[in-house]
């Protein structure tokens, strides 16, 4: 049984910057891969980032060269820096794994002010 648990979001004006966290119950230095994904009001969860094990990490189109994800093993601790925020990047944002089965995290939620 895995717990993750968000935190970081708020209200933002559009331009400002946005650091959240995931917090996991177990260690994730096991753990390959780990994920963020948001969900806009009516519109499907979409994947945003992804960091290995190893430390590699993926984008979505939207957000390459604005936001940038991390972990910290030692921590058990994901990040996801969010620089250069839009409007369109409100959402509720999520932390996801797969460790044996998926695991998701309750959101935080993320405005961003126009």
């Amino acid at each position: 049984q895995v717990q993750l648990v968000e935190s970081g979001g708020g209200l933002v004006q559009a331009g400002g910057s946005l650091r959240l966290s995931c917090a996991a119950s177990i260690s994730i230095f096991s753990i390959d891969d780990m994920y963020w994904y948001r969900q806009a009001p009516g519109k499907q969860r979409e994947l945003v980032a992804a960091v290995t094990r190893g430390g590699s990490t993926n984008y979505a189109d939207a957000v390459k060269g604005r936001f940038t994800i991390s972990r910290d093993n030692a921590k058990n601790t994901v990040y996801l820096q969010m620089n250069s925020l839009k409007p369109e990047d409100t959402a509720v944002y999520y932390c996801n794994t797969n460790y044996f089965r998926p695991y998701w995290g309750k959101g935080t939620q993320v405005t961003v002010s126009s």
